[in-house]
């Protein structure tokens, strides 16, 4: 990617997270990235996968999740803090993209206790599967895998599972239509000093239609960075559960 592409988005972005509560033009973000705003929307969603803004929105909901779950601020006022003008479309968006309402979201601290899935989206009998890999220094796990319908965690998984680790997965019977194949786990390398980090992996889309009985689909997990989308949906708790074995030297 070029250096001078990457500056352009980072400031954006820095852009977007020190104004969340503020009504943000592609004008305002193209300026700060210093592109004409036509090349600045190309530019973003080749870096980051999202037009600027659903990032921007996404990055919204995420600090919202953040003060629902470690402070005890008025849904009202979170939402206010957080660029929504009516508390009633914040809670709509919130629920449809976290999977749950945003005072459920607080009584859960942040973390769900289940995932429900497009189960009643009919299933086409394939399935999609692949290998979940990572850098051999990284020790990861356990791994969220999901079936988005864009390049985010966000709403409900068409299939979902969740692994001890990289390796084999399969999701059977998926809907027909296509999708990403997204993942989201805390891992270690050995520059982390055994701390833990968000490591997230992304390929698609993959399309399935009448017919199709199987579809591969390999993903890489990397640490993730400031360019990737924020994961809304919520997940049961992969930090805590995450494997802490010691890294082979």
């Amino acid at each position: 990617m070029d250096e001078i592409v990457r500056q352009a988005v980072a400031r954006a972005i820095v852009t977007m997270r020190d104004n969340l509560g503020e009504r943000l033009t592609i004008d305002d973000l193209a300026r700060a990235a210093m592109f004409s705003k036509f090349h600045f929307t190309r530019v973003f969603l080749r870096v980051t996968g999202l037009s600027p803004g659903r990032f921007l929105s996404a990055l919204r909901l995420a600090e919202a999740k953040r003060l629902l779950a470690t402070t005890v601020i008025s849904v009202a006022d979170i939402s206010h803090q957080v660029g929504y003008n009516s508390v009633g479309t914040f809670s709509a968006r919130f629920s449809g993209s976290v999977g749950v309402s945003p005072s459920g979201y607080r009584q859960l601290h942040g973390m769900a206790p289940r995932i429900a899935d497009r189960q009643a989206q009919p299933g086409s009998g394939a399935t999609v599967r692949g290998q979940l890999r990572v850098s051999a220094a990284a020790e990861v796990g356990p791994v969220f895998v999901g079936l988005f319908a864009a390049r985010i965690a966000e709403g409900a998984p068409a299939r979902y599972a969740i692994l001890p680790g990289p390796g084999p997965y399969a999701l059977a019977d998926v809907p027909l239509g296509s999708w990403y194949v997204l993942t989201h786990a805390y891992g270690t390398t050995p520059l982390d000093n055994h701390g833990l980090r968000p490591f997230t992996g992304l390929t698609g889309p993959v399309t399935i239609h009448r017919g199709v009985t199987a579809s591969l689909a390999d993903v890489r997990l990397r640490p993730r960075h400031g360019f990737d989308p924020p994961v809304l949906l919520a997940l049961p708790d992969l930090r805590h559960a995450a494997v802490s074995r010691p890294l082979a030297s």
